[in-house]
């Protein structure tokens, strides 16, 4: 079992930026890949990017690739997204998410383990 607690987000500018934490506890966390999704109203639940078990490897949205930084740190159960030059079209509800294996996976029916979701929302 894992437990998967985000915090961030909140009211941001376009243009600006945000960081969104996650940490973890429950079982080894250094074992799943982690990612993060986000659902907009009335959209489906959709990819935002993915981290590896020791974060060697990274894989992002074509939507969010250049302007956000997934990161984790195992020694603290902690995985980050950095979001920079936000946009009206990344207003979304955001989601950490743990895989139910280590290795890259993207969709969300391979994410075993689910936070509460952040909101985030973006004004022009």
């Amino acid at each position: 079992q894992v437990v998967l607690v985000e915090s961030g987000g909140g009211l941001v500018q376009a243009g600006g930026s945000s960081r969104l934490s996650c940490v973890a506890s429950g079982r080894t966390f250094s074992t799943n890949t982690m990612g993060w999704f986000r659902q907009a109203p009335g959209k489906e639940r959709e990819f935002v990017a993915a981290i590896s078990r020791f974060g060697g490897s990274t894989r992002y949205a074509d939507s969010v690739k250049g302007r956000f930084t997934i990161s984790r740190d195992n020694a603290k159960n902690t995985v980050a997204l950095q979001m920079n030059d936000l946009n009206p079209e990344d207003t979304a509800i955001y989601y950490c998410a743990a895989a139910t294996s280590s290795m890259m996976v993207f969709t969300t029916w391979q994410y075993a383990y689910w936070g509460q979701g952040t909101q985030v929302t973006v004004s022009s």
